[in-house]
């Protein structure tokens, strides 16, 4: 659909960087919250929390490690520009979670909170990526492309992912955490669904 407004004005490289620095920070965030509750989530973040349970490596440093295949996908299905952008993005959040521990202490959240609110967060984060034309790699950059590609709504498609990493996650996980996770994960995927849809945004 045409937008009545014209085709949108292109983001300046100062806007990137700040809707980096927010959508970063943000998907930071959330990750702290749910992995102070014992939870995971949907997508690359999901995958990243649960082996953090299993395996001596932060979910910061997980992130990025997971992330390699998915952004090697990404020069070829999205281009070298929202590559670029996206390994930039998922390094990013790599360093803002080395960094924020240490200026930030995270003491108690409550765990439905902490669902509801870390998967709102990182949802929003992965819009203020999306909308400056980047990823935070791993499953949104399949997700991204099929949208793109096939028109498929990013957030539907992702709560598909989701529910595989979830039900993954139940066999690690006491079963009241699972449920929360899969709460956290609606929540991140609601965000897509609702506010990142073709003709809702002209910006680029």
């Amino acid at each position: 659909m045409t937008s009545p407004y014209g085709p949108g004005l292109r983001h300046s490289h100062a806007e990137d960087v700040y809707a980096f620095l927010i959508g970063c920070s943000l998907i930071v965030m959330g990750l702290m919250c749910l992995h102070k509750a014992g939870l995971v989530t949907g997508g690359v973040a999901g995958i990243a929390l649960l082996l953090s349970y299993i395996v001596p490596m932060t979910p910061g440093n997980l992130f990025t490690v997971i992330n390699i295949p998915f952004l090697l996908f990404a020069v070829r299905a999205m281009g070298a520009r929202f590559a670029l952008k996206t390994t930039i993005a998922s390094f990013g959040i790599t360093a803002l979670a080395s960094v924020i521990p240490s200026v930030m202490e995270l003491a108690y959240v409550q765990p439905l909170f902490a669902a509801i609110f870390g998967g709102t967060v990182i949802g929003m984060g992965i819009l203020s990526l999306a909308r400056h034309q980047a990823g935070v790699g791993g499953t949104g950059v399949i997700t991204l492309w099929l949208q793109k590609s096939r028109g498929l709504n990013a957030g539907r498609v992702q709560i598909m992912i989701d529910a595989a990493i979830l039900t993954l996650s139940a066999f690690f996980l006491p079963w009241e955490k699972a449920v929360l996770s899969a709460v956290s994960a609606f929540a991140m995927s609601s965000v897509l669904m609702v506010f990142h849809r073709p003709g809702r945004y002209i910006g680029h």
